[in-house]
C-alpha cells in the first residue's frame, strides 16, 4: 500500500482554507450552493495535489496567523443561534435563581408571646450541579389590629451535606441526618437551641442510607424524645469472595486485601429513582446510648416506610405503625405509581423505663406484626389524632383496583384501642369516599400528595391539607369525625395554594400563579363570637421569593386565565364525568396587538395535572414572547374519577383529540396565530407531543419532547412499569392480562397505540431531551424515534444527559434543557 497523505488530511486543509471565505466548515452536509471567490482545494482542481503537499507548512502557518480571528462554536450552534443562546441564558439564570420553600416548622417562642418559624429553602446551584439547601427563621408577632408581623433573620444559614432535619415534638431538639455519598457511615446529630448535643456515626454494616425520598421516608420521635424510629436501607447482603487461590469459603461483607468480592445473586429494586436501593427496613435508635436496633419480625417480602410511633399508654408496650408494600415476584416501579398495593401494619415494641424515666428498648427478637387494613387494597400516610383516639390514613384504592398509576384518593379512620389490643379485623371508617363525578363548583374528590407532620386544629378532629381541585391546588379543612370538607383558600383568583405548616389554629401557606411568584399567606380563622365565619388571609412580606427587576417587569406584562373546554364528541363518553368539560390554562401578553406564537404544554402521567402555580421554566418561556396553552386533558387528576378513568384504553386518541380541541378553541377566539404553534411535553406529555406532530402534521411548526414514550411495543420490555403499558393501552382489562412475556397480539396492539405509527407524516422540527439513566421511559425509545425522523429528513436535535433519570431535574440539565427549548422554538417562530 503506497504511503500517501490520507484523504482526511486533505479534507482538513480544505476546511481550513474554506474558513478564509467566512463559511462554516462544520456544516452538517456539503452544500452545492456554495460560492466563493477565494481559492478552494478540490480533488478535481487543475492544480496538482503535490503543490499543496509541498506548501503544507506555509498553509498551516497562514491558518495559524489567522487563528485569532477564527471563532470556534459549540456543537449545534451557528453564529446567529449563539447570540440568541447567550441572550436567553442570561434571562433563564434570573428565573433559575428564584428560591423555593420545601418545608416549614413552627415553634413556640421561649417568652410565650408569638411564634418562631423555620423555613427549609432550596435553590439550584448550577456550578455544583446540586440543590443548595438553607434555613431561614422568622418571628411572628401578633398585633392588636389583627395583623401579624413577621420579623425575618438577616441571613439564611446553609445546610451543607444535610439529607433530612426533623424537630422533636417539643421543639427543643433538632435531628439532622447526613447520608454518605460512598461507603462512609450515616451521621445522626442532635442539636439544641445553642449547640450540638450528640452525634452518632452508624456504619454500613448496621444499615445504609436513611430514606429521604418523601415516600418510603419515615422518621418519628417518641413522646419522651429518647427514641427515634426511622427507615433506612437494609445492610448489603454478603457476597462470594475470591482470591488468588480461588473461592474463599464463607461470605464477605467488607473489602479485604488480596481478595475481591463477586456480585452474588441479582436483587430487584423499586425502579425509577431507586437505583441501588433494594430493601427499606425499620430501625430504632436510642439517643442516650446511641445503640441502633433493627425491628425484627417483618417479612422479607415487605418493604417498609412512613413509620410513626403510636400514642403511649401507661403500662403497655408502645406500637410502631408503618406502611408495608409487598413484592413477591417483582418490584414494579413505585415512583409516581400509587397503584402498588400497600397496608398499615403495627408492631409492638417492648419498652422499659430507665432510671432517668426515659424509654429504652428490651430485647428486639421476633415481634408480632399486625396488618391493620386487610379489608382495603391501599393505605398510607398514617396520622394519629392529637388525643390518640383514632388513626387517619389516605388510600389509593381507586388506583390499585383499576390499575391506573394514580387516581382519586379516599380518606379513612381507625379507632385506636385504649387497651393496646390490636386486631386484623379492625373496622375501617370512610371519611372521604372516592368522588366519581361532582356537580359544577363542588368538591371534585381528594387528590393529596402529602400530609403535614402536625395537620390538626385545636379541636383535635379537623385536618388542614392541600389537594387538587381541577386545575388549581387548594387548601381544605376536613373534619375526620363528620366527614365535612371545606375549601378554605380563596376561590376567585385562579391561584394555587399550598399549606406549609400550622401556627396553632392559624395557617402558613404559599399561593402563586403562572405569572405571580409565590407569596406567603397567613390564614386566620374568623371569630364566631362576632358572627363572622371562614378564613381571612393576610399577605406576608418575605425575602424568600425576591426576584430581579427584569423578571418582575416581564411577569407584570403577562395575564392568565383558566378556560373551560367542552368535549368535542360526547357520544363516545360512557360516563357522565367523561362528558364534562376539561380545562386549559392560557398565559398571554396583556398587550396583544397581534397574537404571539403559542407553546402547547402537556403534562405527563397521563394521570397527573398541570396546576395554576408558578413554574420558573414556563414563566421563562412566557417571558420570551410566547403564549402558553397548558392543557389538562381528560384523564388528569382533580376532575373526578369518571373523567380520569375515561382515558385508559384510549391513549393516543382521546387525549390527542382533547389537545387539538383546546388548540382549536383558542384559534377560534383569535388568541393565537395558527401558523406559529409549537408543542412541548415530557413522558406521557412527550407521547402526546410525538403523536400530535404525526396525527396533525400541518398544525405545528416545531416540537420539544423530554423523555417521550414513542414506542410502547419496545418500551414494555425495558421499562420499570410494564403494567402501565397494558393498563393505558387496554384499559382496566390490561390489569388482568398483564404479563412479563407479551404475545405477538399484545405487541401489535401496543404499536397501534404508539406515536411511531404516524412517523412517516411528521414535518415539524423536533428537539429531544433525553436522560440516559431513565428507567421509566428508557432512552432507547426516544433515540429510535429521533433517528427515524432524521432518516426521513425531518430536522432533529438530540441532547442526551448522561447522568439524568426520567425527570431531567439535575440543575445543569434542567437549565440546558429549557434553554435549548427556548432557542429551538424561537428559531422556528420568527
Amino acid at each position: 500500500m503506497s504511503r500517501t497523505l490520507p484523504l482526511a488530511s486533505f479534507t482538513s486543509i480544505s476546511n481550513k482554507i474554506s474558513s478564509w471565505s467566512g463559511t462554516l466548515a462544520a456544516s452538517p452536509r456539503f452544500s452545492p450552493l456554495f460560492f466563493s471567490s477565494q481559492p478552494r482545494l478540490s480533488l478535481f482542481s487543475s492544480t496538482p495535489i503535490s503543490h499543496y503537499v509541498k506548501n503544507l507548512p506555509a498553509i498551516l502557518a497562514m491558518d495559524s496567523s489567522k487563528a485569532g480571528t477564527v471563532k470556534e462554536l459549540p456543537v449545534g450552534l451557528d453564529e446567529a443561534t449563539e447570540e440568541e443562546y447567550a441572550s436567553q441564558c442570561k434571562l433563564l439564570q434570573e428565573f433559575t435563581n428564584i428560591s423555593s420553600i420545601d418545608k416549614a416548622w413552627v415553634f413556640k417562642s421561649e417568652s410565650g408571646i408569638g411564634s418562631q418559624v423555620m423555613f427549609s429553602i432550596s435553590q439550584p446551584n448550577l456550578l455544583a450541579n446540586k440543590r443548595r439547601k438553607f434555613m431561614l427563621s422568622t418571628s411572628i408577632l401578633k398585633e392588636s389590629n389583627n395583623n401579624v408581623n413577621f420579623q425575618w433573620a438577616p441571613f439564611p444559614v446553609e445546610m451543607t451535606g444535610v439529607s433530612i432535619n426533623i424537630p422533636s415534638p417539643s421543639g427543643s431538639k433538632l435531628l439532622v441526618i447526613r447520608n454518605p455519598e460512598n461507603e462512609s457511615p450515616t451521621q445522626f446529630e442532635i442539636w439544641s437551641s445553642s449547640r450540638l448535643e450528640k452525634e452518632f456515626w452508624i456504619p454500613q454494616s448496621t444499615h445504609g442510607s436513611v430514606y429521604a425520598d418523601g415516600w418510603f421516608e419515615g422518621i418519628s420521635w417518641n413522646s419522651d424524645e429518647s427514641l427515634i424510629a426511622y427507615v433506612a436501607e437494609e445492610p448489603s447482603p454478603c457476597k462470594p469472595s475470591f482470591d488468588c487461590q480461588g473461592y474463599k469459603q464463607g461470605a464477605a461483607k467488607d473489602k479485604e486485601c488480596m481478595s475481591w468480592k463477586g456480585q452474588g445473586d441479582w436483587e430487584e429494586e423499586w425502579g425509577e429513582c431507586y437505583a441501588g436501593k433494594r430493601q427499606p427496613a425499620l430501625f430504632v435508635i436510642n439517643l442516650n446510648s446511641g445503640k441502633v436496633h433493627a425491628v425484627k419480625g417483618i417479612a422479607k417480602s415487605l418493604s417498609v416506610g412512613q413509620v410513626v410511633w403510636a400514642p403511649p399508654v401507661e403500662g403497655i408496650d408502645q406500637y410502631l405503625v408503618f406502611v408495608g408494600w409487598s413484592a413477591n415476584l417483582r418490584k414494579l416501579g413505585i415512583k409516581y405509581c400509587y397503584n402498588r398495593p400497600c397496608a398499615l401494619y403495627a408492631v409492638k415494641v417492648p419498652l422499659y423505663k430507665s432510671e432517668a424515666a426515659e424509654s429504652d428498648l428490651k430485647s428486639m427478637e421476633e415481634l408480632t406484626v399486625v396488618n391493620l387494613t386487610q379489608s382495603i387494597s391501599s393505605a398510607f400516610f398514617p396520622q394519629f389524632s392529637p388525643d390518640g383516639k383514632f388513626l387517619v390514613f389516605l388510600s389509593a384504592k381507586a388506583s390499585v383496583d383499576s390499575g391506573a398509576h394514580s387516581a382519586t384518593d379516599s380518606l379513612h379512620r381507625i379507632n385506636w384501642p385504649t387497651d393496646g389490643k390490636l386486631y386484623s379485623s379492625t373496622k375501617i371508617i370512610d371519611v372521604i369516599p372516592v368522588v366519581n363525578c361532582a356537580e359544577d363548583g363542588q368538591f371534585p374528590g381528594l387528590y393529596c400528595s402529602s400530609f403535614l407532620s402536625k395537620p390538626w386544629l385545636s379541636d383535635g378532629c379537623t385536618m388542614i391539607l392541600s389537594s387538587y381541585w381541577r386545575s388549581c391546588q387548594v387548601i381544605l379543612s376536613v373534619n375526620v369525625l363528620s366527614g365535612e370538607v371545606l375549601r378554605i383558600s380563596t376561590a376567585d383568583s385562579g391561584f394555587s395554594w399550598n399549606v406549609l405548616t400550622l401556627d396553632g389554629d392559624n395557617i402558613i401557606a404559599v399561593c402563586s400563579s403562572p405569572i405571580d411568584v409565590p407569596q406567603i399567606k397567613y390564614g386566620c380563622l374568623m371569630d364566631k363570637a362576632t358572627n363572622t365565619t371562614g378564613w381571612h388571609w393576610l399577605n406576608v412580606s418575605s425575602p424568600i421569593f425576591k426576584c430581579s427587576e427584569k423578571v418582575t417587569s416581564l411577569l407584570s406584562h403577562l395575564q392568565f386565565g383558566i378556560m373551560q373546554i367542552p368535549v368535542k364528541d360526547v357520544s363516545d363518553c360512557l360516563t357522565k364525568g367523561a362528558a364534562r368539560s376539561f380545562e386549559a390554562i392560557f398565559v398571554s401578553s396583556k398587550v396583544n396587538n397581534a397574537p404571539d406564537p403559542l407553546i402547547v404544554v402537556l403534562h405527563g402521567g397521563p394521570h397527573s395535572v398541570s396546576l395554576s402555580s408558578f413554574s420558573k421554566s414556563l414563566a421563562f418561556l412566557s417571558s420570551l414572547g410566547f403564549s402558553l396553552l397548558i392543557v389538562n386533558y381528560r384523564g388528569s387528576l382533580g376532575f373526578g374519577e369518571e373523567a380520569l378513568q375515561s382515558l385508559p384504553g384510549k391513549i393516543g386518541s382521546q387525549d390527542v383529540n382533547d389537545v387539538l380541541t383546546a388548540i382549536d378553541h383558542v384559534i377560534e377566539k383569535g388568541l393565537v396565530n395558527p401558523s406559529k404553534i409549537t408543542v412541548l411535553g415530557g413522558s406521557h406529555g412527550g407521547f402526546l407531543t410525538t403523536h400530535l406532530i404525526g396525527q396533525a402534521p400541518d398544525k405545528f411548526v416545531a416540537a420539544a419532547a423530554r423523555n417521550p414514550v414513542c414506542n410502547l411495543s419496545s418500551m414494555v420490555a425495558t421499562t420499570d412499569i410494564p403494567d402501565w403499558c397494558y393498563v393505558e393501552s387496554y384499559g382496566r382489562k390490561g390489569k388482568t392480562i398483564f404479563t412479563e412475556a407479551p404475545s405477538a397480539e399484545h405487541l401489535t396492539h401496543f404499536y397501534s397505540k404508539s406515536p411511531i405509527l404516524h412517523i412517516s407524516k411528521v414535518k415539524a422540527p423536533t428537539i429531544f431531551l433525553l436522560g440516559a439513566q431513565d428507567l421509566r421511559v428508557p432512552v432507547s425509545g426516544g433515540l429510535q424515534y429521533a433517528r427515524a425522523l432524521k432518516e426521513r429528513g425531518v430536522e432533529t436535535k438530540i441532547i442526551l444527559f448522561p447522568n439524568d433519570i426520567h425527570a431531567i431535574e439535575r440543575p445543569q440539565s434542567d437549565f440546558e434543557s429549557f434553554l435549548n427549548i427556548g432557542v429551538w422554538f424561537k428559531k422556528y417562530c420568527k
